[in-house]
């Protein structure tokens, strides 16, 4: 079974220093000169730091091309909306015979991501503040489509447990509170209408600074779908049970919604910690504390 699990997504093409200045002479030439850090990678996007106050956002592979249209597209509709900061793209690239995607030039957000550096549990109203400000935001236009989370958590089944079950076999991580809780969450009723949602809302797309939730960053996946989905991220963000709790009270969930919500966590443990454990051991720590976390919350149905 390991092998028929997908590791995590090679780059298709080298992003290094040369190839920042490449595009920025041909492109916006008068941002030469600025220093250039390459800062890390994700699973789709390069971020590089430019001088002290920039960064370029660039795709590593080419699924993530229409991911990056897609943030310069919603990202100034929803930025002035929200709670919190969030990437949205000063200028933007365009393909060139050595680059074939397109990229963002972006504020430097301070911070480092949560899981690296997890926020004062007293923020967890602040989060569900920012969940709120997203979840009912109205806008002219529908957001855009996204096949892998604009969908119930039951299209999710196969491949879930496929990872679970892998997860199993190498770790204690997998317990009968987490497959109890995975079951739920798939017979749980959506009683939410469908709304903006950030999607892939995790600890590494979370930023802090001085404890304190500074940004929210790689909205590639945004989309209309299940608020349950980003709600999942408090099991990843709070080690408290309180401070998860607080989020929930203060977003006031259902019943429905929070088993939702448990469901998408272990969704997101299962991604991170399969692909983690092949080449990811920081992934595999966030799936470990992920899973962990939804384990110590489980309560038996009456």
């Amino acid at each position: 079974m390991a092998e028929a699990l997908p590791p995590t997504p090679k780059a298709e093409l080298l992003i290094d220093a040369a190839l920042a200045n490449t595009l920025l002479e041909s492109q916006h030439p008068d941002l030469l000169g600025l220093s250039i850090e390459i800062v890390e990678s994700g699973w789709d996007n390069a971020m590089i730091r430019l001088g002290s106050d920039l960064a370029l956002r660039l795709p590593r592979r080419s699924a993530a091309d229409p991911l990056v249209l897609s943030e310069q597209l919603w990202l100034p509709v929803l930025a002035p909306r929200l709670t919190l900061p969030v990437p949205t793209p000063l200028r933007i690239g365009t393909p060139t015979a050595v680059y074939p995607f397109h990229w963002s030039v972006l504020h430097w957000l301070p911070g480092e991501a949560s899981d690296v550096s997890p926020p004062d549990s007293s923020e967890a109203s602040r989060f569900a503040q920012f969940l709120r400000s997203l979840h009912d935001m109205k806008v002219d236009s529908y957001p855009p489509k996204n096949p892998v989370r604009d969908c119930p958590l039951t299209d999710k089944k196969l491949d879930t447990e496929k990872r679970l079950e892998f997860l199993g076999s190498k770790t204690d991580w997998i317990t009968p509170q987490i497959m109890a809780t995975w079951n739920a969450a798939l017979a749980a009723r959506i009683d939410l209408p469908t709304s903006w949602i950030h999607g892939d809302l995790h600890s590494r797309n979370v930023l802090v600074f001085n404890h304190k939730l500074s940004a929210i960053i790689d909205w590639g996946d945004m989309c209309g779908g299940d608020p349950a989905t980003d709600l999942a991220a408090i099991w990843s963000l709070f080690e408290d049970e309180g401070a998860r709790n607080c989020v929930l009270n203060a977003y006031g969930v259902s019943a429905s919604t929070k088993a939702r919500a448990m469901g998408w966590a272990v969704f997101f443990g299962a991604i991170l910690g399969a692909t983690g454990l092949k080449d990811s051991p920081r992934h595999a720590q966030i799936s470990k504390t992920i899973l962990e976390r939804v384990h110590r919350d489980y309560t038996p149905q009456s």
